[in-house]
Formats: C-alpha cells, structure tokens, sequence
C-alpha cells in the first residue's frame, strides 16, 4: 500500500481515537481525576484499540503478531515517557493548561507514532532474493 492511503487510514484511526480519548480525558479531568492519572488509564486503552485497527486496516500488516505488536508497546511505552515528563514540564513547572498542552501533545506524538509505526514497527521485511551464487548455480 501506497504511504499516502497508510497516512490517510492513520489519521482517520488516530483522529477518531484521540477525538473520543481526548473527550474521555476531559472528562476524567472536570469529575476530579488527576490530569496525569486520567491520561494514563486513557493511554491503554487508546493503545489496545489503535494496535489492532492500524495492525488490520491502516498498514495491512500480516506479519508476526507477538514481535509486531512487542514494538508497538515500545513505541507508546517511549512517548507515553515523553507525555509525562512534558506534562510535568509545561504543566507544573511553566504552568500552562494542561488541556491546551496535551491538546498539542497528541498531535506531536500522533505524528513521531506515525512514522516508528511505519518505519519500524508494522515494516515489511525486504522480500527473500536468492543470493549470486545461488542463481549462478541454477542457470
């Protein structure tokens, strides 16, 4: 498949995920979960619905589940790191919104989830092509 229908197809998964986590964190947030617990318990879940969507439709993978979706988790096991450690930052150090800046952190993630998805999780391995000598000794 095409990079352009792999962008289209993630950006529908992930804006429809993110829509309706985002709406959930919300709220989370205004009944008076901690802003850092409630993007937590979010984060497993967007995880868990956004492997096997973009696993089956977006990159069409049908490689090794287990290795396949053991890079996935790092993948979001890294950036959910990344989360926190810029929430604190801008949240409780600088002090700003933590609706705005995690509002902009998931489309700063979103796209670095892109293309380690792309790249390196869901990749397709190069085809097998036989070695010189291999098809030396066949012609």
């Amino acid at each position: 498949m095409s990079a352009p229908f792999e962008v289209l197809r993630f950006g529908v998964v992930g804006v429809a995920s993110k829509a309706l986590l985002y709406l959930l964190y919300l709220a989370a947030t205004a009944v008076g979960i901690e802003p850092k617990v409630a993007m937590s318990l979010l984060y497993i879940i967007g995880v868990l619905q956004t492997f096997i969507l973009n696993k089956q439709w977006t990159f069409r993978h049908e490689g090794h589940v287990r290795r396949t979706a053991i890079r996935y988790w790092a993948a979001y096991a890294t950036l959910y790191v990344a989360n926190i450690v810029l929430l604190i930052v801008f949240v409780d150090i600088a002090g700003l919104d933590h609706r705005v800046v995690q509002g902009i952190l998931i489309l700063v993630i979103g796209l670095v989830l892109f293309a380690l998805q792309k790249y390196w999780v869901f990749r397709t391995p190069p085809l097998h092509q036989p070695s010189s000598s291999a098809s030396a000794t066949e012609r």
